[in-house]
């Protein structure tokens, strides 16, 4: 099994940054790529970026240049760097990884909430 955990979820101001944190434990050779999803309220989940051990990161035409997701091996972290922050970015941030065999997001955190208010 994998664990994950996010942090640095909170309350930004239109056009700030936030940094989201995500540490993997537990069975980390069954990890391939590792993403970063949200849910807005009223709204369906949805895929933000993500990003393969060693590989540039994909995103969300929403979110593209403005969103950065990295990768630490050795730290078994990801992270997604958040600039020129939107009102349309308050969500709850989940975490997520995809297991190695089956191709698909199987692991999960408990989300962290991005709040956007001036």
């Amino acid at each position: 099994q994998v664990q994950l955990v996010e942090s640095g979820g909170g309350l930004v101001q239109p056009g700030g940054s936030l940094r989201l944190s995500c540490a993997a434990s537990g069975s980390i050779f069954s990890i391939n790529a590792m993403g970063w999803y949200r849910q807005a309220p009223g709204k369906e989940r949805e895929l933000v970026a993500a990003i393969i051990s060693g590989g540039r990161g994909s995103y969300a035409n929403s979110v593209k240049g403005r969103f950065t997701i990295s990768r630490d091996n050795a730290k078994n972290t990801v992270y997604l760097q958040m600039n020129s922050v939107k009102a349309e970015d308050k969500a709850v941030y989940y975490c997520a990884a995809e297991d190695r065999i089956s191709g698909l997001y199987e692991y999960w955190g408990q989300g962290t909430q991005v709040y956007v208010s001036s």
